[in-house]
């Protein structure tokens, strides 16, 4: 487990370059919850969620795909936006998310930490601990 100081994360936070014209930010509750309240405070634009429950408290699945727990949000007039979440190891909540999503808004992945292009965090091997999360 890597833990990680809340510290280093905003600082990962104020130098990523985040596209022009985000709407909103949505976030996969609950792994997603504080990345997105994180992202929609730097962005200075409105936050919504969508809870989804896939895997358990040692990062295994629990179900063959991540079973929705929220209503869908209304996004209103939000075009663009993040669909954020704290990691992304397979992404199928995330992809669950979006499938929930309007077809004609622009979604943009963003999470805290994977091996991807739209991760904060892609230096780190393993698992992470998040300073927002009680052990």
């Amino acid at each position: 487990m890597n833990p990680l100081a809340f510290e280093e994360i905003a600082a990962r936070l104020r130098s990523w370059r985040f596209p022009a014209g985000i709407d909103g930010v949505v976030g996969i509750a609950s792994g997603g919850t504080v990345p997105a309240a994180l992202v929609a405070q730097r962005l200075g634009v409105g936050l919504k969620m969508i809870a989804f429950n896939y895997r358990d408290d040692t990062n295994e699945p629990r179900f063959a795909v991540p079973q929705l727990l929220s209503a869908v949000p209304d996004l209103g007039a939000w075009k663009k936006i993040l669909l954020v979440d704290d990691v992304y190891v397979s992404g199928k909540s995330w992809r669950a998310a979006r499938s929930r999503l309007p077809a004609d808004v622009e979604v943009l992945p963003f999470v805290f930490k994977g091996k991807s292009d739209f991760a904060l965090i892609r230096d780190l091997d393993g698992c992470v601990e998040w300073p927002w999360r009680a052990r």
